[in-house]
């Protein structure tokens, strides 16, 4: 492959040509085909030359063209009907359809949907659900659930299909999961393969396969915890994330996610580390370091400082004794 394949090639991968891309393509054309190279041997050469004038002109609009119908098609999913006749917009879909950038996808009670995520995965619209395509370009495929159920597998690399909710957006690491927003607007992640970051205004969670997460609006992610967590942890943990209750009530709370914590749930102290007020943070340490010792070099007092290089070495130990576990 010479340079001028690879030129043509990234160009048609990206979704616009660089500025600079017209110059640079024609530089690479054999003299002769250049726009102004005439021989001026005879009348001949100089006719032929000329009709050859427009050789790289024709390179340069096909390549723009294709990176237009490629911007173009980008900016539309495909739909299918999964039972009853969902909406886009004011059509219903008793078959297939398109969900182009901007319009609304609802489902009633008898309908559901499947969304084609450009080509690197799908989404499965649940019944009585509404969502919304926001962007659909090549390292950004957005949708918006504004409220119902949507189940979402994912097979491209991290970080390219993000979800926004009411109350957090769900931001894809590779993983097949479902999320379901209330009429109020908090929502539910349950994360059955690789990882989900949960995030809102700086707060965030990083949920697992076969761990759960609630969002609220105005507040954001919760605490993760695993779908086999005791109910008391459960309760504890939303008292703990979303309820305003008293110093005595927030401690007992604390004392009952410490105590009912097994080592599967070394994620979630991981997590109350940083959300757990500073004289509440040794507790959650202590706890922390009986399931799942530090690893070497990660000291309790940059931890309780909330050092990110420290808290990032712990997590990954975390992670590999899950994966070991599991």
């Amino acid at each position: 492959m010479n340079d001028f394949d690879d030129e043509l090639r990234a160009a048609l991968r990206r979704e616009e040509p660089p500025p600079d891309f017209a110059n640079r393509l024609v530089a690479r054309l054999p003299q002769e085909h250049r726009a102004g190279a005439r021989p001026d041997h005879s009348r001949r050469a100089s006719q032929r030359s000329s009709d050859e004038e427009s050789v790289p002109s024709l390179i340069v609009r096909g390549i723009k063209a294709a990176c237009y119908y490629t911007r173009l098609s980008a900016r539309a999913w495909n739909v299918s009907s999964l039972a009853g006749a969902p909406q886009v917009g004011a059509d219903r879909i008793n078959r297939s359809g398109r969900l182009t950038v901007g319009d609304w996808l609802e489902t009633d009670s008898c309908s559901r949907a499947k969304i084609d995520v450009g080509k690197i995965g799908y989404v499965e619209v649940e019944a009585e659900s509404r969502v919304r395509l926001l962007a659909a370009r090549m390292r950004d495929h957005r949708l918006a659930l504004l409220r119902g159920c949507l189940r979402a597998t994912i097979w491209a690399p991290p970080r390219l299909f993000f979800v926004e909710t009411p109350s957090a957006t769900a931001i894809d690491l590779g993983c097949a999961y479902t999320l379901k927003v209330t009429d109020a607007g908090s929502s539910f992640l349950h994360v059955t393969s690789g990882w989900v970051a949960l995030v809102l205004a700086g707060r965030d969670a990083i949920v697992p396969a076969g761990a759960l997460c609630e969002t609220r609006a105005g507040i954001g992610p919760g605490t993760p915890y695993f779908a086999d967590a005791s109910a008391a942890l459960r309760r504890a943990l939303t008292a703990l994330d979303f309820e305003r209750g008293h110093s005595e009530a927030r401690s007992a709370a604390l004392e009952t996610v410490l105590a009912e914590a097994r080592d599967r749930d070394a994620l979630t102290l991981w997590h109350l580390l940083s959300r757990a007020e500073y004289s509440e943070r040794s507790r959650v340490y202590d706890r922390l370091a009986a399931l799942v010792a530090p690893p070497a070099g990660v000291t309790r007092e940059a931890v309780l400082r909330l050092d990110k290089r420290m808290l990032g070495r712990w997590q990954e130990k975390l992670e590999l004794n899950r994966n070991t576990q599991d």
